[in-house]
């Protein structure tokens, strides 16, 4: 079965041309089949995908939305009143299942967004962000690996936390 960005660009190059009704029909396809709201309205990028198929995925009309882009489930990109600006979205993010990205906000190029973050302020490029409301607890740039490869070569399993309570 195609993939929910595969219905997705059928809908956007329909609504460009100006051709009535047929983008809202795939829309509602795309509803049933993925169940996640994913307006026509919207700008994609080149070679960004929806993860796990985009289930519970919410974007707004008029999001903007770079390349080489990946999304997670349930993630809400939407505005907040009473501004009409929506997010916009640069180059090779990497957008956290659960992820909430609420109002007129900017996310620059390479950025990482962890799971169930709620961000509500823009985010400079090379960020990792995290947390509710999100802030910034990393740069891309100190790793010594390259996040966006989504490589995995390492055997073993992260280490245990520490009790840090006074005894």
């Amino acid at each position: 079965m195609p993939n929910v960005i595969f219905f997705y660009r059928i809908a956007r190059f329909l609504f460009r041309r100006k051709i009535p009704i047929l983008p809202d029909i795939i829309k509602g396809i795309i509803f049933v089949l993925y169940n996640c709201n994913i307006s026509y309205r919207a700008s994609i990028g080149k070679n960004s995908e929806f993860l796990h198929k985009g289930m519970a995925t919410l974007i707004l009309d008029n999001v903007i939305i770079g390349e080489n882009c990946r999304i997670g489930m349930n993630v809400l990109i939407v505005g907040k009143g009473p501004y009409k600006n929506v997010p916009k979205i640069g180059n090779n993010v990497w957008i956290g299942p659960g992820a909430i990205l609420q109002g007129p906000l900017i996310i620059e190029d390479n950025v990482v967004i962890a799971p169930n973050a709620v961000v509500n302020n823009s985010i400079p490029k090379n960020m990792i962000v995290g947390g509710i409301p999100a802030k910034i607890i990393g740069n891309i740039s100190e790793l010594d690996y390259d996040i966006f490869k989504n490589e995995s070569y390492k055997d073993g399993f992260a280490q245990f936390l520490e009790d840090k309570r006074k005894k």
